[in-house]
């Protein structure tokens, strides 16, 4: 899944549709980079030498003064032999760290020095030691967070209320990064090999969710509560997320590949009959699911959905959920089809990521694609399941009118900026041209399902993805992935009819691109190079010359 722009009014639904998704934040486009956009985007010397094994969080917000006061702890192992004197600690300002732990041992108390922080990134001495040892480093902190200003596309800490003005919390991450609200490694390439715990505040009145199973429930004696809940997977920082609200629960059991998965729902307890009937869509969507894409990735720490004030996000076993219990997206059809309008937009896409964003993430988020164009063709595998092919088809058709082509797919690596919002929509027409040239769904399924299981809980980037596909497929789509995702052309089909033969060719596009597409009638292959081809012309062909319109290219009669 990060991009967009609020939606102001009905007059401009139409262009929002054009930028709007329901996760991730896309900064503003940056023509230039900063020094802190190489600290926060790379791993610099400070970060390469050592491997997160846990994060250990403890957060006290403070609604009325809208600041947060909490703890990090984090475990870590040393992975070179030799390295940097320094460790690099992402936390946002204007939160501040006031003291800091080594190894249970208090090592530093604020302002002394010599650790110093640059920007939003804090440069902190430690003593040398071992290759492949294990140690520790918590940090205390607090301080007023940056308030998200356009949830959860511009993102921060959430001090809303809801309908009967009682506080409700929470933080929408992604792009802005974790280290608007504690403390970490802020980079998509390293993740808790064992999880995550978080601990949550709470006033008595209310009750704090978070991802993974409640562990433990502890009154505080002075009117506060602290819940603490654990994530045995690895979990993405962006990914961590506490909910504080009047929340009401129920549960259920789905019986799914790996045995009984644990489904809870946690919304506020006036919207609970809504969601109980909103919500019967979960069994449906996970069985569709895993027959395509595998296994739940998450059995260990189950399955959730969350009710929030802004409108979704992929929080890992604890999905953001604030499509206000309608259909389509906000009661809308991004397609324009009329199949995108049957179902829960959010509840399906985001739960979606728990397999491509969660399961599966990328390295640096320029290559946020392998996130949002896989996880956005699961919304079309959800309506095949639902409505058949030709609804399936239609729906991935019927994006395309919301594809920009501004910039490329891909984006600059090593800066902590993503490519073009096209990522979604485009990026699921990438997804669904893959499966046409492979022509064969048995296959195409086994791709899926491979990638989950090669990939299962780890981080990659887009080049992995591509690689797998190309291997498994046995066709080589390197020149395809090169068109679509590394440059904004959408390739050209010329053909001209010349007494009995008709000759065609790719234009517009990369050297050497050869993608194969499909007739509509008579069904049959051409395969296309950057230089003229021909075929015998029947006169059914010469009449009616028309590609398969799951092919997303332009076609030019000369």
């Amino acid at each position: 899944m990060k991009r967009m722009k609020k939606i102001f009014s009905l007059i401009i639904i139409n262009y929002s549709l054009l930028i709007i998704h329901s996760d991730a934040q896309l900064l503003n486009p940056k023509q230039q980079f900063t020094h802190q956009d190489t600290l926060r985007g790379s791993i610099g010397p400070e970060r390469e030498w050592w491997d997160v094994l846990h994060y250990d969080l403890h957060v006290t917000p403070d609604y009325s003064n809208r600041s947060i006061a909490g703890q990090t702890t984090i475990q870590y192992r040393i992975t070179r032999d030799k390295y940097s004197d320094y460790i690099q600690i992402d936390l946002q300002q204007p939160l501040k760290i006031d003291s800091i732990y080594y190894d249970t041992k208090l090592y530093i108390n604020y302002p002394r020095k010599p650790y110093y922080n640059e920007g939003n990134v804090w440069h902190i001495p430690l003593p040398k030691a071992a290759k492949n040892s294990v140690h520790s480093i918590k940090l205390i902190y607090h301080g007023n967070p940056r308030i998200a200003r356009n949830p959860p596309w511009d993102g921060g800490w959430i001090f809303t209320k809801d309908e009967q003005r009682r506080p409700w919390m929470t933080v929408a991450c992604q792009g802005i990064g974790a280290s608007v609200w504690y403390p970490c490694k802020d980079h998509q390439s390293d993740e808790p090999d064992n999880g995550a715990t978080l601990s949550i505040d709470a006033a008595d009145s209310l009750v704090a969710v978070g991802n993974g199973r409640l562990k433990e429930k502890k009154s505080n004696n002075n009117g506060t509560t602290t819940w603490t809940w654990e994530v045995k997977a690895p979990i993405n920082n962006y990914d961590i997320i506490p909910y504080i609200g009047k929340y009401v629960t129920w549960h259920e059991d789905y019986d799914g590949e790996k045995g009984k998965l644990d489904c809870d729902y946690w919304v506020l307890d006036y919207d609970l009959e809504k969601a109980k009937q909103q919500f019967t869509i979960v069994k449906t969507m996970l069985k569709c699911f895993e027959f395509w894409m595998g296994p739940y990735p998450f059995y260990e720490d189950g399955y959730k959905l969350v009710e929030t004030s802004h409108l979704g996000m992929e929080h890992q076993s604890a999905v953001a959920y604030g499509n206000k219990f309608m259909n389509g997206y906000l009661g809308r059809d991004i397609s324009g089809t009329g199949w995108g309008k049957n179902w829960d937009y959010i509840i399906v896409h985001e739960s979606g990521h728990e397999w491509f964003a969660n399961n599966i993430t990328s390295n640096d988020i320029a290559d946020m694609w392998v996130h949002e164009g896989i996880t956005d063709y699961t919304e079309t595998l959800f309506v095949q399941c639902q409505y058949g092919k030709d609804a399936a088809d239609a729906y991935t058709q019927g994006l395309r009118r919301t594809i920009r082509n501004d910039r490329p797919i891909i984006g600059p690596y090593g800066v902590n900026k993503e490519g073009s919002v096209d990522m979604y929509n485009k990026g699921n027409n990438i997804v669904h041209m893959v499966r046409q040239i492979i022509d064969d769904d048995t296959l195409f399924r086994k791709i899926l399902r491979g990638l989950n299981e090669t990939f299962y809980h780890k981080t990659v980037d887009s080049k992995d993805i591509e690689n797998y596909i190309i291997k498994k497929s046995g066709k080589d789509f390197s020149k395809f992935f090169d068109q679509y995702l590394r440059t904004t052309k959408i390739p050209a089909l010329e053909y001209k009819i010349e007494g009995d033969k008709i000759s065609y060719r790719w234009t517009n596009c990369v050297d050497g691109f050869d993608m194969p597409v499909r007739i509509e009638s008579p069904k049959e292959w051409l395969r296309p190079a950057t230089e003229w081809k021909q075929i015998k012309a029947t006169s059914e062909l010469k009449a009616n010359f028309l590609i398969d319109k799951n092919f997303y290219i332009s076609v030019k009669k000369l």
